[in-house]
């Protein structure tokens, strides 16, 4: 009897010889919770730092008064331009020439990504040439545009549309061709057929491709009108504006505007052919 509780007592289970030693449990310590900067804040802390750095290039006189003008004479340029009413009548200028062009953009860009994303002819066809033209630079058409179209409102909506067809076209076109295909198979296993797996499932799928297109459309929205139609006669708009200001010596009234026609060269071009023109036709 006594040998076999011993052989019963020397028996150890595989799990027994596994096991490791026994380890008293630590006691967790709750973290105290950190004090966290709102995302906001964190966001609009970066533009508040480089405005700040801007007053003090100015307040060192590291540049003149004309080659950089200081956030305070900005912010006093355009209250005076607000209270004589001359901001107020050329934003709502320029905001209509932009709200008309980046509709007439997104509506084009949108149908040409559409035909080039969903058929493989559209594609073949049409894409090579989208892609050539969008190689040529906007400004660089500024000569042809003002022959073709003259300098009145049209060749300014035209501008800011063929800035904003591209961006819309590449990352909507993107969009579509990247939707995951096993939320296509997952549509047809439902019963969905073509025009319902593309208002169901392509679609949506390229929203988020279409809202980065369409941020940067209107961003080249308002750089082409701010520096194409700045300079075309007879603007008065905003950007003619703050051209003048330059002219007249007050570089405060240009750094108003949130870009600033810089593009000397196509504008050069530009006078010389127009007063070719007015030549020709005198």
């Amino acid at each position: 009897m006594a040998d076999v509780t011993v052989s019963a007592a020397r028996t150890v289970t595989p799990a027994a010889r596994t096991a490791g030693p026994l380890v008293r449990p630590s006691v967790t310590r709750q973290r105290v919770p950190r004090f966290r900067i709102p995302r906001l804040a964190r966001r609009v802390a970066g533009p508040v730092l480089v405005i700040a750095a801007w007053q003090a290039l100015c307040d060192l006189h590291l540049f003149t008064a004309f080659e950089l003008a200081s956030p305070l004479a900005v912010i006093d340029a355009g209250r005076q331009l607000w209270a004589d009413g001359t901001l107020q009548a050329a934003m709502l200028v320029s905001l209509q020439r932009v709200a008309i062009g980046l509709a007439v953009g997104v509506l084009a860009g949108v149908a040409l990504a559409v035909i080039t994303g969903l058929f493989w002819a559209g594609e073949d066809l049409l894409d090579p040439v989208i892609q050539a033209a969008r190689a040529v630079p906007v400004l660089g058409l500024l000569p042809l545009v003002i022959i073709w179209l003259g300098v009145g409102e049209v060749p300014k909506v035209f501008l800011v549309a063929l800035a904003a067809v591209f961006p819309v076209y590449l990352n909507t076109h993107a969009g579509i061709r990247g939707v995951d295909m096993k939320l296509v198979e997952a549509g047809q296993t439902f019963g969905l057929n073509r025009w319902g797996l593309v208002r169901r499932v392509v679609l949506p799928g390229a929203l988020p491709g279409f809202l980065t297109g369409l941020r940067f459309a209107l961003v080249g929205c308002w750089a082409i009108v701010c520096a194409s139609t700045a300079r075309m006669v007879g603007s008065g708009s905003f950007e003619w504006r703050c051209d003048n200001g330059h002219r007249f010596t007050r570089d405060s009234y240009k750094a108003v505007g949130p870009f600033m026609p810089v593009f000397d060269e196509p504008v050069a071009e530009t006078r010389i052919l127009l007063t070719k023109l007015q030549q020709f036709r005198g």
